[in-house]
């Protein structure tokens, strides 16, 4: 709980803007992980341009689309992995989402745009306790306004019912390499302190504005008579503590540069473009988002988990031949 009220002070005292998206897709698909490979990946939701597909890899390809985000200048790509729950019957369910916001913060601090092209992940897929989860990327499950539940790892889901919306966080690196798209966090580097610079970027990288998640699910209806202790939910990759986001930059290069602009250290900054005004809502309509690549993938959870069971069968069958 402490980690996501620093994270929300700190955003309250840096020039931010904000976008919200729309959820379009539900696909075992990751075209950062997992590119032009089908059926390798878990379940992923995913919010902002549909012309995302497992073979995308630029900014181009993506303002091609119709994009779910309220701000029209932003065709960016957001998925995370898709959170369910148990129900009575023991079917596992994607929880109904209330809320997708993607958070661009301490823009004041930052020196250049999100280049286009520039991809990401953050968080550890492969994590199963908060010893794994990464400091840095603030990863933080809780109940948003409830002041009375459990002490927990920040990271784990709440061991008690939301009164509201149960609502996660998560960041993303703030340094970047303009010519590789390399990335880091700001902040890890042991600089003499003679040389240190403002930025505490690694050598070769500037401070851009730094993206956070900040998802909120609706479990009223899908779990009425709520949980207390260990709650009946899981994310795609496993538990809480798996928690990851991935992003390919979809800004508009104008826009983009136009961020920048929000340099008051405690305002919120809309952030204009080419395609309109920040709150002008979807170019398209985000009725009209529509899966690029319906062919290949699956969106039904359950047999998506089957295919990574089959996949995982078939893979412990061809090491145990190869070992005789």
């Amino acid at each position: 709980m402490w980690s996501s009220l620093l994270l929300l002070c700190a955003s309250a005292v840096t020039a931010y803007t904000v976008t919200t998206a729309d959820q379009f897709m539900l696909k075992n698909i990751d075209p950062i992980v997992f590119p032009r490979q089908y059926d390798k990946s878990h379940m992923h939701s995913f919010f902002g341009s549909d012309a995302v597909t497992i073979n995308t890899t630029t900014s181009a390809e993506l303002q091609a689309g119709c994009s779910t985000a309220q701000n029209p200048n932003d065709y960016s790509i957001y998925w995370v992995p898709t959170l369910v729950y148990t129900g009575d019957n023991g079917v596992k369910t994607p929880v109904p989402l209330f809320r997708f916001s993607a958070y661009y913060v301490s823009i004041n601090a930052a020196e250049v745009p999100i280049p286009q092209n520039f991809k990401a992940v953050a968080g550890n897929a492969a994590a199963s306790s908060q010893a794994d989860v990464e400091d840095l990327a603030g990863i933080s499950w809780f109940c948003e306004g409830d002041s009375d539940q459990p002490e927990k790892d920040a990271a784990a889901f709440p061991l008690k019912t939301c009164s509201t919306h149960l609502q996660t966080l998560l960041l993303f690196h703030d340094c970047v390499n303009e010519q590789t798209l390399e990335s880091a966090y700001s902040g890890t580097q042991n600089w003499n302190s003679t040389f240190r610079p403002a930025n505490r970027c690694p050598e070769g990288m500037k401070r851009m504005p730094q993206l956070r998640f900040s998802i909120r699910y609706d479990l009223r209806k899908a779990l009425p008579g709520g949980w207390e202790g260990a709650p009946p939910l899981e994310l795609a990759c496993g538990s809480s503590y798996c928690t990851h986001g991935d992003f390919i930059n979809g800004w508009l290069p104008e826009a983009a540069q136009n961020m920048l602009k929000a340099t008051s250290k405690t305002e919120f900054a809309g952030v204009d473009g080419p395609d309109g005004a920040y709150d002008a809502g979807s170019v398209c309509g985000s009725a009209n988002a529509v899966d690029a690549d319906p062919d290949n993938g699956t969106s039904d959870y359950a047999e998506s988990v089957a295919l990574l069971s089959k996949r995982s069968i078939g893979r412990r069958r061809s090491i145990s031949g190869r070992s005789t």
